[in-house]
Parts: structure tokens; C-alpha cells; sequence
């Protein structure tokens, strides 16, 4: 069965983990419409049976022209124990990860697997998203942040025994079938990473899972639909089926459901090996969310949601300071509400300003939606210096309004990292900040981009 949605053209760029991150172009989507298929498996400790199992959903989604398949939580194996668990665990550039790139580059067709037990150096492993595109090639990896520590009448599971959490959303991926959000399993119960995965652009979210036999039966089809109405994105969902082990059943049903909340495929509970197939046409979102214009009622005034944490786009555009124009190569940060860029004169090294994207001349005059954000931008940028160098310290200042010794009518901070003696009396500072408008010679320019090369640099290595 079709649905229909509307493809909004973005530009978005990814970086791809192999023991870094680097940057590479993601392909954009190929028109506006798209078949996807979505994987219903059982995994075991057996880890050649269980890529049997993908190779397989592969050729059937391939044979009925799927530009991606969509794999579930632990498609790689389903431990006996935590012990093995670990024991088995790979590294994003082992060898399984480099079979399923092959995989993925023979057949011509995107991967999503939902959930790797990704090795890591706390002697854990993560719980890792992994996206590989048509040339076998990682296009993005999210980390599952939600960890599930539950016990039910039916089993106990404790996730953080194992697993390290994830430390940030991924922005949405550019697929064949449009812009996908990257969650796993548990994520599901939390709406909030949804919205914020929207409000970024998503227009597909993935929940790939193992989710029990006894939450499956009572809540996934519910929660499942909840996410794509509020949301108003296709929602596809990859589920592991049957019992893994003595310990362990998963309740299957693997499910494409549509932005109005209607089920589009659905693989039920008895079949262990098995595809469900949607067509995804992205022409009418458009003509959905004019209808039903829910995004643009949030009350942003009374409370937010911010993406913290998430990685800065490369600056687009100059961007306004007042009456003043930011070169945006001198912006080495945005956010959703915000910008850090290098300062024109600064009274120590590392003298950086954060500002908002709106124009707006007093902190009062902020939304909730923003002062959350400038927050949680303040926050970072500090950190990210004192990384840099290498310092403990560092003040933190707003001059709000005219007497302050505000001389830019736009809110802004100053981010200085401080040192031993780097002033005879501490607050003196406050004085050279006064004095350095009037006083101080402006930087080149060529100062400028080449600090700000240095802050992206370090953000990407360190992401």
C-alpha cells in the first residue's frame, strides 16, 4: 500500500564513524518516491546463522526493489550471557561490520542495522545504529541512549550492565527514501528525542528492536503509532521474533506505519524470517502539515525541547549581529537558536562570543525555546576551551542593556578561559572588557577564520 509524503530538499552533511568520524557526502534522495522493506528476524549466539539470516532478508527485499532494508536490534547475535556478550562484541571496523559493507555493495541497497554490539575502550560496548549506503560505505552511526534496566513478571533485563550509553542524538541521515532519524529499541518510550529528531528534519524514524514478549503484546503497535502522529513521519521498525535462548523471547511484529498513524506493513508474531514492503512517496507532507499544522502551535514561549549536544552543520550563511554582519567563517558553532564565533577584540586568548540567531537586544526578551538553548551553548563552548587550553577556569559574562556596558543591542555572551595571573586583581577583567571595544585594534579577519578552523577541528575530532 502507498503513502504519500513530501520531499523537502535539504543539504545535510554526515560524518560517518570507522575509529574517527570523517566527513563524507551522503547521497541525496532520488525522487519522491521510494520502496523500502523492513527485516523481521530470530538472532542467536550463532553469528554466521544469524548473517544468513540478513543475507537472505537482503535478497528478498532486493527482489522486490527495495532501495533499503531496514534490519532489527542485535541483528549481529543475542549473547547467552553478559560475558559472551562482551566476548563476541566487535569494533565498527571488524569483520562483521566489513560483511555487512560488502553485503550492502554487491546488492546496490542501503542497510540499516538496527542495533551492533559495538566494542568500546570502558570495557563495555555500545548499542550502535549503523548506516551503510549502496557503496558500502558507513553514513552514519547513533548510539542508543535510552538504556533498558526493567524487570516485568516475565524477565529482568539490565542493559547498562553491558552497555554504554550514547551521548547525543545524530542529525537525520539523506537516504533514498528521504531524511531518516536514527533511534533503537527503548528510545521509543521517549517522545522527546522524536520531536527533536523532526524539528531537525526527519521524515522517517526507525526504531529497530528486540523488544520482550510481554511490552511488545501490550504497547509496541501503540507506541509505535504515537510516534509517527505526533511526529507526523513514517515510522519503520524492525523487530527480532521467537526465542533467542531458554531466557529470552522478542514479540516480532515488525511494522511500517504511516505519518497519519496508519499500519502500512506489518510481519506479525509467528513468521521468524520475513520482509514487510511499503512504497514511501514523500509528495504530500507538505499538503499534511498545512493541515494539521501542529509543529507551528508549540508553544515555544512556555517551554522547549533543545537538541544538546548534537553536531554543529558547517555555517551556511553570514549571520546578523545587531547591525553588524558575522562572516561565517568566523562561526565555528550553531545550534538550533545560536552561534559561537571569533571575537573582533579579545581581552584574553580563547575570548570567543555566543550569540543568538535572532536579533534581540535583552536577555528579557528571550523565549523559552532560547534561553535553554544559549544555556546549553555557553555550556559547551566553555568545555570545548578549556579542552583547548587546557585550563580549569573561565568567566562567563552578559552586559544586558546600555549601563551594563552593552555596546552591541543583540544578546550575547563572553566566553574567556582563564589563567594563574593573567590579571594582578581578579576582576579586573571586567575592566579590560570595557576598555578592549574602545581601545584594543581589531583582529585581521584572517585571525578570525583561522581560530575558528582550529574549534571546528577540534569539535569534529572530538565527536
Amino acid at each position: 500500500m502507498s503513502v504519500l509524503v513530501r520531499f523537502i530538499r535539504r543539504s545535510i552533511v554526515t560524518t560517518p564513524h570507522t575509529q574517527k568520524l570523517r566527513r563524507m557526502s551522503v547521497q541525496e534522495p532520488r525522487g519522491q518516491r521510494a520502496t523500502i522493506a523492513v527485516g523481521q528476524m530470530r538472532s542467536t549466539s550463532d553469528k554466521v546463522a544469524n548473517l544468513c539470516q540478513v543475507k537472505e532478508l537482503v535478497a528478498r527485499a532486493k527482489s522486490r526493489n527495495a532501495c533499503m532494508l531496514f534490519l532489527p536490534e542485535c541483528c549481529d547475535f543475542v549473547g547467552e550471557n553478559h560475558a559472551q556478550t562482551l566476548e563476541m562484541s566487535e569494533k565498527l571496523d571488524g569483520e562483521l561490520m566489513a560483511q555487512y559493507c560488502d553485503l550492502a555493495k554487491s546488492n546496490g541497497i542501503w542497510l540499516s542495522l538496527g542495533g551492533v554490539h559495538e566494542r568500546n575502550d570502558q570495557g563495555k560496548i555500545y548499542n550502535a545504529h549503523v548506516l551503510v549506503n549502496e557503496k558500502g560505505e558507513l553514513a552514519a552511526v547513533y548510539r542508543k541512549m535510552h538504556l533498558f534496566d526493567a524487570t516485568t513478571k516475565e524477565i529482568s533485563l539490565r542493559e547498562s550492565n553491558t552497555v554504554t550509553p550514547g551521548e547525543r542524538l545524530e542529525r537525520p541521515i539523506s537516504t533514498p527514501a528521504g531524511q531518516v532519524g536514527l533511534q533503537i529499541c527503548y528510545d521509543l518510550r521517549f517522545a522527546e528525542p522524536a520531536v527533536l529528531l523532526r524539528k531537525l528534519g526527519a521524515q522517517l524514524l526507525t526504531y529497530p528492536a528486540a523488544f520482550t514478549y510481554a511490552t511488545g503484546k501490550a504497547h509496541w503497535e501503540i507506541l509505535l503509532r504515537a510516534r509517527a502522529i505526533e511526529t507526523q513521519c513514517f515510522v519503520i521498525a524492525a523487530a527480532q521474533q521467537g526465542w533467542h535462548n531458554q531466557k529470552r523471547q522478542s514479540w516480532g511484529h515488525s511494522m511500517i506505519v504511516s505519518p497519519w498513524g496508519k499500519v502500512l506493513a506489518n510481519c506479525g508474531g509467528e513468521q521468524e524470517l520475513e520482509i514487510g514492503i511499503a512504497e514511501v512517496d514523500l509528495s504530500t507532507l507538505e499538503a499534511l502539515y498545512q493541515s494539521m499544522p501542529s509543529f507551528q502551535h508549540r508553544r515555544h514561549d512556555l517551554y522547549s525541547l533543545t537538541a544538546y549536544n548534537i553536531r554543529s552543520k558547517k555555517p551556511a550563511e553570514d549571520r546578523p549581529f545587531a547591525h553588524n554582519i558575522v562572516d561565517k567563517r568566523t562561526i565555528f558553532y550553531e545550534s538550533e537558536h545560536c552561534f559561537a564565533f571569533t571575537n573582533l577584540r579579545c581581552v584574553v586568548d580563547g575570548h570567543v562570543l555566543v550569540s543568538t540567531k535572532r536579533v534581540t537586544p535583552r536577555l528579557c526578551g528571550l523565549d523559552c525555546a532560547e534561553m535553554a538553548d544559549m544555556f546549553a551553548t555557553v555550556c559547551m563552548v566553555q568545555r570545548l576551551l578549556e579542552k583547548i587550553y587546557k585550563t580549569t577556569s573561565a568567566t562567563v559574562t552578559v552586559q544586558d542593556g546600555a549601563q551594563a556596558g552593552q555596546t552591541v543591542p543583540h544578546v550575547h555572551f563572553h566566553v574567556m578561559p582563564r589563567r594563574n595571573g593573567d590579571f594582578g586583581h581578579n576582576d579586573q577583567i571586567y575592566v579590560k572588557l570595557d576598555e578592549c571595544a574602545e581601545e584594543k585594534p581589531p583582529r585581521t579577519i584572517q585571525e578570525r577564520i583561522e581560530e575558528a578552523k582550529v574549534y571546528r577541528k577540534f569539535l569534529l575530532d572530538c565527536s
